[in-house]
């Protein structure tokens, strides 16, 4: 057995602040104690955290490394992504296993193990995205969700390529109120949106701000409303990702007050970046084409406040880099064929420390929203999200008074740029443990690809 200690810190979890000791047996904690009482406390291994937080490693809910998308990969391997995630203070990743057009659910699953097994430096899940909902797929659900893979995303957004429509969507709603599987739903009106497309390629209208504009606020928000209540048809919860829009949080915020159980996410990318980079000048603006897409500055605010009501539940990356260099440019002159996403994964935990300085949100809330409600919501809680007696020692000794630059230069995600280039932001994790083992110390990366194992999830825990 081997003993870890963790002294003088302050303990922040979702619920608590406490000056307390935190005592670690292999992969778990066993523990928490008044530093008197924990005086007679011995240990292989005793970390100072003097003047730092111990806080839960972050659980980033979505994730795609190596996805396939518009011609190319996603440019972060399990190896590289979880790396840098768990440089940035993250250690647990929901990652998508993708079903492909005319195969099996059990097919994208062994494929994206296949990917991940022996890759991983933390600890990972995944949902599964349906993209050919079928008798065959929705029989498949249950078997899923029995082995742990208790969500399911589908596309209201990519025709051709990931999409169904709405009798496919309710029949998934259908098979999640039955199963307890929770559907995620990519809500944005691809069918308007390829119309939109279309024109403005018509009218020479090429550059990227223009992804901003034909993936309009409006679709993002009727998709939201339509899934809603598809959803109450079938008696089903629903969680939307990538929430962008004031109009589409209007949807949620109504469900929510009617009782229904409408759950939504946002990212760090709509929190603090906005059109002008969409807009930057040259090919520049094509680093910050994601969908959904980057809104005008004044939607911050109804996200912040979304955030701080529980409207919004969760804050996820979305994390799906592709270097700007022949990946991002495979859209020089089509602003269609950029592909879409965004790296994120090492910067998300110090940006909600940097929205707790701005008074944005609390201590507590950045814990709830980073680690605690995306591990209750998506089946992993107490296990993770949480510093307490039998959770996994996933926990990182946080310094928030170090400052760094955020750069292209210093970040170990494996892409050429970072959206956030030359941001100076105070907060950053400076020991990071995973499952009692320590893979990241004073800037040396002491973990190994391996070392993070799948994790079988239950269903949403909010729901029991």
């Amino acid at each position: 057995m081997t003993r870890t200690l963790i002294r003088n810190g302050l303990v922040i979890t979702a619920s608590d602040e406490s000056a307390v000791d935190v005592l670690i047996e292999d992969e778990k904690v066993v523990a928490l104690a008044d530093p008197a009482f924990a005086q007679g406390w011995t240990a292989d291994t005793v970390i100072d955290a003097t003047g730092k937080y111990v806080i839960p490693g972050g659980v980033d809910a979505h994730t795609h490394m190596e996805l396939p998308f518009g011609g190319t990969f996603a440019s972060d391997t399990f190896e590289t992504g979880t790396r840098a995630a768990a440089w940035g203070g993250t250690t647990t990743i929901v990652d998508f296993a993708v079903q492909s057009m005319g195969k099996s659910l059990r097919e994208g699953l062994d494929a994206w193990h296949a990917k991940a097994d022996g890759n991983c430096a933390i600890d990972y899940a995944f949902h599964m995205i349906m993209a050919d909902v079928n008798e065959g797929s929705l029989k498949e659900m249950e078997g899923l969700v029995g082995e742990g893979i208790t969500s399911f995303k589908l596309f209201m957004a990519y025709p051709g390529v990931f999409y169904s429509d709405d009798g496919k969507v309710l029949r998934a709603f259908q098979k999640g109120a039955e199963t307890g599987g929770l559907i995620m739903m990519h809500a944005e009106n691809g069918i308007a949106i390829d119309v939109l497309v279309a024109q403005a390629l018509a009218r020479g209208q090429t550059d990227p701000k223009y992804h901003g504009v034909v993936r309009h606020a409006l679709l993002e928000a009727e998709a939201t409303h339509r899934a809603i209540r598809l959803a109450q048809v079938a008696g089903a919860p629903v969680y939307i990702v990538h929430l962008s829009a004031t109009e589409a949080l209007a949807e949620v915020s109504r469900a929510r007050d009617e009782g229904y159980n409408a759950f939504a996410e946002t990212c760090p990318q709509y929190l603090f970046l906005d059109v002008d980079d969409l807009a930057r000048p040259g090919f520049e603006g094509a680093k910050y084409v994601c969908s959904t897409p980057l809104r005008p500055a004044e939607h911050q605010a109804a996200l912040w406040r979304g955030l701080r009501t529980d409207d919004l539940s969760v804050v996820s990356t979305d994390h799906c880099p592709f270097c700007f260099k022949d990946q991002k440019e495979l859209g020089l002159g089509d602003f269609s064929k950029i592909p879409n996403g965004l790296p994120g994964v090492e910067t998300r935990m110090d940006l909600l420390h940097q929205a707790v300085l701005d008074g944005h949100i609390g201590r507590r809330r950045w814990i709830e929203i980073a680690c605690a409600t995306p591990a209750k919501m998506f089946g992993l809680y107490p296990r993770k999200g949480t510093i307490a007696p039998g959770a996994d020692a996933d926990i990182v000794v946080y310094d928030p008074n170090a400052q760094q630059v955020l750069s292209a230069e210093t970040h170990h995600m494996n892409v050429d740029y970072s959206c956030y280039e030359g941001r100076t932001v105070t907060g950053k994790a400076e020991t990071v443990l995973s499952r009692g083992r320590v893979v990241v110390d004073k800037g040396e990366y002491l973990g190994a690809p391996g070392h993070g194992r799948f994790v079988r999830r239950d269903t949403c825990q909010y729901l029991r």
